[in-house]
């Protein structure tokens, strides 16, 4: 069996599986079902300042589904905790003391005042907390009163923030960052240079679900009245992947520990964001949606897969993938592939021909010897891959390699052009072999 154990910024758990600063997380009722069930770590819901939060009697989720009502997307417009401050550092400090091999952060937010963070973070150090998380990504309800993704959209409120609690503190301390924002790079560095000690990302992303056409209100809605909210989910991975590598891609971040979240339900999911560096992984969504024994199917693949590929540990197969990730002018624009169809699996549907004749470079034919037939067009196939992406029967159409090609500027191949560089070919002041 690989060793799992994960030690992110000097906190251990037994894997790096975390349940995210969420519903699931905001009592020790919870909290330690969660850790029987397998979990290694939690980030407690975020705590702010009292009087405490008073959230919505009514609807706060709102989903999209797909077929078999499969949940691809989530959206809430819950508060951060509604419990009194007192009586969630009284269940951190009884938890922690009870389960010590597992990781506990505290979430916090309060106003962007010295004085506010200065004053909450020591009540935190003294249950035993491992670190804090600093949420600033919550795009609804608190971002509208000058915190969550207010702050994580402005990168001097970060440093500045930042810093304070890194003077406040023996704690490791992680920024949350908001997805809200044009380009990830710029609040990380700010968080880096306010001392923080890694980045959790992404946070949810602000979203309206849906409109009732005969109500007219959106969902979930309150007395026919709702708000954005914020979007999570299976959906929403593809965009936290991209963040998560954009900042192990930047040269200035790029040694800043990452805890990824976003859209993580499976083994395969955890390993992804892994390979692009991060050191642990959150879970929200998947844990409301399955409960909390979805970490055993989780932790079984995660083992299973690295015992079939020799990994030993996590170490092993982290950051793997960032040197593979690059900017497009360095795509290898000779290496050229085709669409082939399996005929002993195709079901003659004919969708690929459709989406390729109305939206593609029609490469697909329909008929051989008067009969209904799909076959590629070499020549005017430019392998894009939409008709395997919209093939309803999984393998019959592949994209097979053609050739490699050499680079037209310089006659050389393109892969061993770009294959050699010494730092990422993003960085300026990158070399070659």
């Amino acid at each position: 069996m690989a060793d799992l154990r994960c030690d992110f910024l000097g906190i251990k758990s037994p894997n790096p599986f975390w349940l995210a600063s969420a519903p699931t997380t905001d009592r020790e009722t919870n909290v330690v079902r969660a850790f029987k069930a397998g979990w290694g770590g939690v980030v407690w819901k975020t705590l702010g300042e009292d009087p405490h939060i008073v959230n919505v009697n009514g609807p706060r989720y709102g989903a999209i589904h797909v077929a078999d009502r499969q949940l691809v997307g989530f959206n809430n417009i819950e508060l951060i905790s509604d419990r009194p401050l007192g009586v969630n550092l009284q269940e951190i400090k009884k938890v922690k003391r009870e389960w010590p091999d597992r990781a506990m952060v505290v979430s916090l937010m309060v106003p962007v005042r010295e004085e506010s963070w200065k004053a909450i973070v020591p009540l935190v150090e003294e249950t035993g907390a491992d670190g804090i998380e600093l949420n600033f990504g919550c795009p609804h309800g608190m971002s509208e009163r000058g915190m969550g993704a207010a702050i994580g959209q402005d990168p001097e409120y970060i440093e500045n923030i930042a810093r304070w609690c890194k003077q406040s503190t023996r704690m490791p301390v992680i920024v949350k960052l908001t997805p809200n924002i044009t380009d990830i790079r710029h609040p990380a560095r700010a968080a880096q240079k306010g001392g923080a000690d890694a980045v959790s990302l992404i946070n949810t992303i602000n979203s309206i679900m849906g409109i009732d056409l005969d109500t007219m209100s959106p969902d979930p809605s309150t007395d026919g009245k709702g708000s954005h909210g914020g979007y999570c989910g299976p959906a929403v991975k593809p965009v936290a992947l991209n963040m998560v590598a954009e900042i192990a891609r930047d040269p200035e971040t790029a040694s800043l520990p990452v805890s990824a979240i976003g859209g993580i339900g499976t083994w395969r999911d955890a390993a992804e964001f892994i390979t692009l560096g991060a050191g642990t992984v959150q879970v929200c969504t998947a844990a409301m949606v399955y409960g909390f024994k979805i970490i055993e199917e989780m932790l079984d693949g995660l083992n299973t897969w690295m015992d079939g590929k020799g990994y030993s540990r996590i170490g092993d197969f982290r950051g793997a993938a960032i040197k593979n990730i690059v900017d497009w002018q360095y795509l290898n624009m000779n290496y050229v592939v085709k669409a082939r169809i399996d005929q002993e699996k195709c079901i003659k549907c004919g969708r690929c021909h459709i989406v390729c004749e109305d939206a593609s470079h029609q490469a697909i034919s329909i008929e051989k010897n008067g009969h209904r037939y799909f076959d590629i067009k070499d020549e005017e196939c430019v392998g894009c891959n939409l008709c395997a992406s919209i093939c309803p029967v999984e393998g019959c159409i592949e994209m097979v390699q053609m050739t490699e090609g050499n680079d037209p500027r310089t006659g050389k191949p393109i892969v061993a052009e770009y294959a050699n560089w010494t730092t990422h070919p993003n960085n300026p002041n990158a070399v070659m072999e």
